[in-house]
């Protein structure tokens, strides 16, 4: 395992900014019991599907942390997209919800899933009625954006990576789609306090006092959970909760979906009995954010600490207290009502004039073009040190630092940022080549009787909470109805309250348009949620510009792979032992290509089986929590590696005769990839 340190998003976008600059309110009582009647005559159409969207598993820059040196070596867990679809029978309408094991959703991702949704389906999923979110995991490759910020820390664009992230997201849809079938919806409510605490609470403490009551503790404890029914089979469940997706460190290595990731695993997968390898659908638990701009993991306010000192022990905690309160709640759940709906609009959020009813002075305000803040690069004090002379709540430049950057922010643009140490105006850097976002997509979706308001970045719980009033008060619904869906759509960053901005810490200076970023999205929300509620057509806006043809990557690929002298390739380097006892560990090692080779999506690199009656039967597979597959450079100019497959031997595992079988792929000088595999000899498990 690597080493325990835990490492949060406040580490997350710094350097590649740098680099880019060098070149409680909790749902309330169920819905009243004529709703269960109601919903039984009015029916809908309730479809699930799921689908791997791992890329590059090895030589590839994560995503979220932005660490030059963290780049992927093999997975722990793979990531996958959950998709659901949902048809009410009365009107006709349909919406999709997707929630990805992912650091973000992109504009770049966002358009390739719609293209490919046309040419499937035509216009029957459209702008409107699609959802896509990200859990916000750190542990798994990058470069799929578009934008130049989020792909400087990882060489620049992957297009493997991306493909696999757009082609996966697809697939689930269409899995759900195909799985449609008459089907129930119920809701249920609880609070979750022992997941997350606020990492910025000196921020947090400045809002006004009707905001800190609504979150005592200062956390949003809030746990929702929508339950599907196919007919009288459980189908699926949405759980959302704000925590981060961050208990495993920049330390890290290994693709990992994270504590979300093992929730929804340990539900399909322990409780459910799906095998994701298999064809045939099953249950569907998504675990997706909220409003968890402030709110960690890392339950004692620093790297590697909380609950444990394990990172993975970390993961599986805190992904396990969110699956528990989400079982408890999922079998309280009561019927729903209500039929589907959605609206988008794309805004161009470095330019809004924001109305004096929504901002905190009455007055008038602008937003400005995007600057990213010297405490962004600073990080906080709760996560470690960062860049040397950079410090949490600074607010004006360091020159000689400035002044190495060779970026000049105008007057006018400080001003407008203002408190905000300016660093790099990203926005004005835009105009030439793109950097970070300005049109973004703002998005209300009715399921039922919940409202999703999707938020293309992380806003604090306070801003959530602001968000969820305006939005509320506008559709006429209580607010107990309206949850953020954060890191949906696209990404641009955070999203803090004008009185958290002005503290200037990690999460104000990721402000990225300006001290009035919050109130603009109040005004645009609004404007969105009047026109659900009447029913009638939105403008849409101008949709940002597809950017795929001026992507660029420094990242070299696969030359050409060897097996050691005397090796081929799958062959066992290091055999396992002849026995293991339930609770210890078994390693071997295989000879192998570069798995950028074959992504091997959908599939595995490697599989425990254990022999049944003369058959050997997969077990376990490079998606499953007890295994990692490990690849290592042996020799660069040979173009020789290894594979170590490490296999924690559960509890509970079923006594017998069992192997490990490594599936890889190989590169020969001329090109031509070639699959292979290798097994090793047999072990019993006592």
């Amino acid at each position: 395992m690597p080493p325990p340190t835990v490492r949060r998003s406040r580490r997350r976008l710094p350097v590649a900014l740098l680099a880019a600059a060098l070149g409680a309110v909790t749902l309330g009582a169920p819905s009243p019991a004529s709703a269960s009647d109601t919903a039984e005559e009015a029916g809908y159409l309730v479809g699930r599907g799921i689908a791997d969207v791992t890329g590059e598993a090895a030589e590839t820059g994560m995503m979220g942390y932005a660490s030059f040196d963290q780049k992927t070596s093999g997975i722990h867990q793979r990531q996958r997209s959950r998709a659901f679809v949902v048809v009410d029978r009365a009107s006709g309408k349909r919406v999709v919800y997707v929630n990805a094991d992912l650091a973000m959703i992109f504009q770049s991702v966002r358009q390739g899933v719609m293209a490919q949704l046309k040419e499937r389906y035509g216009s029957l999923y459209g702008e409107d009625n699609v959802l896509l979110s990200a859990t916000h995991t750190h542990s798994g490759p990058g470069g799929y954006s578009h934008n130049v910020a989020y792909n400087l820390s990882v060489l620049g664009f992957q297009k493997e990576t991306y493909r696999a992230v757009v082609d996966g997201i697809t697939e689930s849809v269409a899995e759900a789609h195909e799985d449609l079938k008459p089907g129930t919806m119920s809701l249920g409510t609880g609070t979750l306090t022992n997941a997350s605490v606020n990492r910025s609470r000196e921020a947090f403490d400045r809002n006004p006092a009707a905001d800190r009551a609504a979150f005592p503790d200062g956390i949003d404890p809030a746990m929702t959970v929508l339950r599907f029914k196919q007919g009288d089979k459980d189908a699926g469940a949405i759980s959302w909760f704000a925590t981060h997706n961050t208990s495993i460190t920049n330390k890290n290595t290994l693709i990992s979906p994270d504590n979300k990731g093992y929730a929804a695993h340990a539900w399909e997968h322990d409780h459910e009995g799906v095998r994701h390898l298999d064809d045939t659908p099953g249950f569907v638990a998504a675990f997706p954010n909220t409003n968890a701009g402030d709110m960690s993991p890392n339950l004692n306010l620093k790297p590697g600490s909380g609950p444990t000192e394990d990172e993975f022990e970390n993961a599986r905690i805190i992904g396990e207290r969110q699956l528990d309160k989400a079982r408890e709640i999922y079998e309280e759940a009561r019927p729903v009502a209500g039929g589907v709906d959605s609206r988008l609009a794309y805004v161009d959020m470095e330019n809004v004039t924001v109305r004096p009813e929504y901002t905190p002075d009455g007055e008038e305000h602008r937003t400005c073009p995007a600057v990213v803040g010297a405490s962004t690069l600073a990080g906080s004090v709760e996560d470690g040190p960062a860049i040397p002379l950079f410090e949490e709540g600074m607010r004006t430049p360091i020159a000689t630092v400035l002044e190495a950057l060779r970026v000049d922010t105008p007057s006018w643009l400080a001003t407008c940022q203002y408190p905000k140490a300016s660093l790099i105006p990203t926005g004005l850097l835009s105009n030439v080549h793109p950097v970070t976002p300005k049109r973004l997509p703002l998005q209300i979706m009715k399921i039922g009787e919940l409202h999703l308001v999707a938020a293309p970045g992380e806003f604090t719980i306070a801003s959530g909470l602001r968000v969820r009033r305006t939005v509320a008060e506008r559709l006429g619904v209580p607010l107990d109805r309206v949850l953020l869906q954060g890191y949906a759509n696209a990404y641009s960053q955070y999203v803090t309250t004008p009185e958290e901005y002005d503290t200037q810490n990690y999460e104000g200076g990721s402000t990225l348009y300006g001290r009035y970023t919050l109130p603009a999205y109040q005004q645009e929300y609004a404007r969105i949620a009047q026109s659900l509620r009447a029913g009638t057509a939105l403008d849409r806006g101008t949709m940002p510009t597809d950017e795929s043809g001026r992507q660029f990557t420094f990242q070299t690929g696969v030359v050409y792979d060897n097996p050691p002298s005397g090796k081929a390739f799958g062959a066992v380097l290091k055999a396992p032992e002849g026995s293991y006892a339930r609770g210890s560990t078994a390693t071997v090692e295989f000879a192998t290509g570069h798995p950028k080779n074959n992504l091997r999506r959908g599939s595995t690199f490697l599989e425990v089986q254990r022999l049944e009656n003369g058959t050997w039967k997969r077990v376990l597979d490079d998606g499953d929590w007890e295994t990692t597959y490990r690849w290592t450079r042996l020799n660069g100019l040979t173009g020789t590696s290894k594979a170590t497959i490490t296999w924690r031997i559960a509890a509970d595992t079923t006594p017998g005769t069992y192997r490990i079988v490594h599936h890889g792929d190989a590169k020969n000088l001329l090109g031509k990839i070639t699959p292979f595999s290798g097994a090793t000899g047999t072990f019993t498990v006592r």
